[in-house]
């Protein structure tokens, strides 16, 4: 749609015969969005708008000019190629030169060979770094001749891994004429390993695309559902809340993160108090209920067969073991024979699913299979989870303590004695913060606000809390515990350490009957309920009532744990609730045990670290709206959890790192930690790769290697993948497990990256090699730990810088922490260095000698803006480098140029894990 052209002139449009929408504006070219017609206007015409159109003028005369300039011009010929191709990192210090010939046409030419300049395609840096490639010239500043040619000799300088390019610029003057010209030859090389290279590149180029628009699902057949989803007796119906009409015709309209303040004004009560807390958040689930469904659009399949096994139709399903899709027993997925009538499709229940396939039941009037009958698949969001939220939010218990604490709720009394706490676990006597946390949370009286834990990375946080809740069950004959976790991983962990204090008349540990039996620990299978269904597969469930309310703790996910509301338990039961890792949380999903269970004397017990990564959210703007923002977090962003008032009484920070080398957690501790945390962990496991090979500094365990690659995407995938650095981590972890001196195996080493296509690529080049070596996502490493943990970063382009930093390079902090021993971080500093956490994280490394590779292309000993804008200072130097390689090329005449910024939108949640939340 053209612009609105009274808004051009004016500054605003009031015409009722305008047919621009005054509702989305928002301009392409620059990436900026008004809030009102007359800022549009006054956009249109300021300097940035036009800076836009000069920088993209400027991007297109420079590819014009140096396609232009390799052409052979004023009967000058150069013969010779100069790409290397690839080459073996292991033969590049043997690699034959490369060499140009520089004739002319015919004896009358009169050119002088005038000057050899090799500039590299790079942005500029501070530094001087060594070229990849040394030049030899012969007869530079002689005449050229048909019989007395002149030759440039390339040759090849760097033997580390990577990609690296420069222009070879031959400059000529025509003696005749007087007048000057350039002819221009690339230069190019991958230094690496070739049958990687040829493994692992993408099969076809990435084009993008939007999920096509799905046919109508006029007639659906529903199948038969599994037993799982009626073995638990339920006394209310859980509700069906849809997205409201109006707000899913906004998001249709645009789910762009530039509209996210329009949505804001259009459907958010601001700011968040007691009376629209509950309205507010479920405005931002509907939103991000929207961006799931078309997030799920991704994994459908037009052309599947389905495996009869009667009563079951077999469904292989590509992703299904890293949940991609995640999918669930009681999960619908709907088929649609190639032949069969459009719109008229049959729901397919999952009754289990496997690792690489699933088994469905239909109706009994699903016709027409065979081997080779082909299908349209189509996944069905499971809104369970989300409705179980919803629920939650909108119960009547709208406790002001609990979700507005003030200094008014401060525990009464000297919760402060640690003296009156006998650990069980003697580790804790020693740490004073651990044991300052346990007495304030056991001598709280009941009607207290929300204790925090703030547990830093490798500060015994679960133990903490385990520890206070043996305090409270063994020595208060009332206690009666509800401990939650976003992930039954989390749940268990807190249920494993509890068990041998605890007998299965005390201790339960609650599971969703979509769970499998083969994903539940061994030893807390006699905690649980295995329900034997007749006639049918055995499943998790939930005992009687009685039974259920004799038990001093049970443990479960945040959102089964409304399965205890929903048998019947009474509000107020639980006298204390604990939600351990609650900032991996969403707050309505936190808040499911407290706001289903919790009275007005329940005590809540939060535990978690805001500075690690946060709930997974898929759509942008309800990150932007706040969903992002855990409960945790935005409780510790009150003031009554100030640490330096209410130590103790409100909140306890833990100090004590137990992971560790301290320089792998210096660089977080003083960035994020303010400095207090204390490296603690044992001295032979942290020291254990000091004066190893892999170490420019023998007592630095941490690595930077840099790598200029090349940043890659599969035709079928928006999702980046990175060879150059897939066979860095391939050699490192070769060597780590050869080394007889450092002995590592599988289970001692992380490969962490972000990005879904570089982790399946990591694990195809180390199959056969090192295939028990975990390869993920930093969200799948939260709370995990290595001796080694290898990073690779993936991005070598500036194509999406602005994205980059916004999106993906911020998951620094989550990913070091995680290292015990060794850290090795593989990247492209020309990329990483534009994000200030990424420089000074890089600056660090680098004064401390730990850095390989390429030099770092900017002077480490000035200080780091904060601010950023790095970003725009490489694009302002490339503008113009671009623009003075320009001038100095022949004039262009160029045409027309029309310019449009790729949509990143539809692509941002790619690279987000799907959670099982059950």
């Amino acid at each position: 749609m053209q612009d609105c052209q009274n808004i051009l002139n004016t500054g605003s449009c009031s015409a009722d015969n305008c047919t621009y929408n005054h509702n989305i504006l928002h301009c392409d070219k620059c990436s900026f969005t008004a809030k009102n017609a007359a800022g549009f206007g006054t956009h249109i015409r300021s300097d940035r708008h036009r800076r836009g159109g000069k920088k993209e003028l400027a991007r297109v005369s420079f590819e014009a000019a140096a396609q232009n300039a390799e052409n052979n011009k004023d009967g000058v010929i150069v013969e010779g190629e100069l790409d290397f191709g690839i080459v073996e990192q292991t033969e590049a210090a043997k690699t034959s030169p490369k060499v140009v010939r520089i004739r002319t046409e015919s004896p009358s030419t009169k050119v002088l060979f005038a000057s050899v300049k090799l500039n590299m395609n790079s942005a500029p840096s501070s530094r001087r770094v060594t070229p990849p490639f040394s030049l030899n010239i012969e007869n530079r500043g002689h005449p050229l001749s048909s019989t007395r040619p002149a030759t440039v000799t390339v040759s090849l300088a760097r033997r580390d891994v990577g990609r690296y390019q420069a222009r070879l610029e031959l400059g000529f003057e025509n003696m005749t004429t007087k007048k000057r010209f350039v002819i221009l030859r690339p230069v190019q090389v991958i230094v690496g390993d070739s049958q990687l290279h040829q493994q692992l590149k993408a099969k076809a180029p990435y084009i993008p695309r939007r999920p096509a628009t799905r046919e109508p699902e006029m007639n659906v057949v529903q199948g038969v559902k599994p037993p799982a989803l009626s073995v638990i007796t339920y006394t209310t119906q859980l509700p069906r809340p849809e997205i409201p009409p109006h707000l899913s015709k906004t998001l249709n309209a645009s789910s762009s993160p530039w509209h996210a303040q329009k949505i804001k004004d259009m459907f958010l009560s601001l700011p968040l108090h007691q009376e629209n807390h509950g309205d507010f958040f479920k405005i931002l689930m509907w939103i991000e209920e929207h961006r799931m469904e078309y997030d799920l659009q991704r994994y459908d399949m037009p052309d599947s067969t389905l495996a009869s096994h009667r009563p079951y139709y077999y469904l292989e399903v590509p992703g299904l073991a890293e949940k991609r899709p995640s999918v669930l027993t009681g999960d619908r997925i709907l088929v649609r024979k190639h032949d069969g009538p459009v719109g008229h499709w049959y729901a397919g229940h999952v009754h289990f699913v496997r690792q690489y396939e699933v088994g469905l039941r239909f109706h009994q009037s699903f016709y027409g299979w065979t081997p080779t009958q082909k299908y349209y698949v189509r996944f069905k969001l499971n809104k369970i989870p989300l409705w179980r939220q919803h629920q939650a939010l909108a119960v009547s218990f709208t406790s002001p303590r609990l979700l507005f604490p003030e200094s008014l709720y401060l525990p009464k009394g000297s919760i402060l004695d640690q003296d009156s706490v006998k650990p069980f676990n003697s580790l804790i006597a020693s740490n004073p913060k651990q044991l300052q946390a346990v007495a304030s949370i056991k001598n709280a009286p009941l009607g207290s606000l929300p204790f925090i834990v703030f547990g830093p990375p490798g500060t015994g946080k679960t133990v903490t809390i385990v520890e206070a809740i043996r305090q409270l069950v063994k020595t208060k004959s009332n206690t009666r515990i509800l401990a939650c976790a976003p992930s039954n991983a989390a749940a268990d962990l807190i249920a494993t350490r509890l068990r041998d204090s605890f007998n299965i008349d005390e201790l339960f540990r609650l599971y969703a009957p979509s769970r499998h039996k083969d994903q539940v620990p061994d030893e807390l299978m006699q905690y649980s309920y295995y329900h034997e269904m007749p006639n049918s597969r055995p499943c998790f469930g939930a005992p009687s009532i009685g039974r259920m309310k004799r038990f001093r703790i049970v443990i479960a996910t945040c959102v089964s744990a409304s399965i205890i509301s929903g048998i019947g338990m009474p509000r107020g039961h639980f006298t204390h609730i604990f939600v351990d890792e609650s900032g991996q949380a969403t707050e309505p999903e936190a808040l499911v045990p407290i706001k289903m269970m919790a009275d007005d004397a329940t005590n809540v017990v939060l535990s978690g670290d805001p500075k690690q990564l946060g709930p997974i959210v898929r759509s942008v703007i309800a990150c932007k709206l706040g969903l992002e923002l855990s409960y945790l977090e935005r409780l510790m962003r009150l003031p009554i959890y100030d640490l330096k008032t209410y130590t103790g009484k409100s909140i306890v920070k833990l100090v004590k790192n137990f992971r560790s080398h301290d320089a792998i957690l210096k660089y977080p501790n003083q960035k994020f930690y303010g400095g207090d945390l204390q490296a603690c962990a044992d001295d032979t496991i942290t020291n254990s790769y000091l004066d190893s090979p892999w170490l420019p500094n023998k007592d630095f365990p941490v690595v930077f290697h840099s790598v200029s690659g090349k940043d890659d995407r599969e035709s079928t995938s928006p999702s980046f993948f990175n060879i150059d650095e897939v066979i860095m981590v391939k050699t490192y972890v070769q060597q780590l497990k050869a080394n007889r001196k450092f002995r590592t195996n599988d289970h001692d080493i992380g490969v962490i990256a972000p990005y879904h296509a570089q982790c399946q690529k990591i694990r195809s080049a180390l199959r056969n090699v090192a295939d028990e070596v975990k390869v993920a996502s930093v969200e799948d490493f939260q709370g995990q730990e290595r001796k080694v943990i290898i990073i690779s970063t993936v991005r070598s382009s500036k194509e999406f810088i602005s994205y980059d930093i916004l999106h993906t390079l911020g998951f620094v902090a989550i990913s070091i922490t995680r290292a015990k021993a060794l850290l090795i971080v593989i990247g492209d500093p020309q990329v990483l260095g534009l994000d200030p956490l990424w420089r000074s994280f890089l600056n660090y490394i680098h004064d401390n000698n730990g850095w390989k590779g390429p030099e770092i292309p900017w002077d480490p000993a000035e200080a780091v803006n904060e601010a950023g804008g790095y970003d725009t200072i490489i694009r302002d130097d490339a503008l113009l480098d671009m623009n003075d390689f320009t001038r100095r090329m022949e004039s262009l005449a160029l045409g027309d140029v029309v310019v449009k910024e790729e949509d990143v939108d539809m692509d941002v949640g790619v690279d987000r894990p799907w959670r099982n939340v059950e």
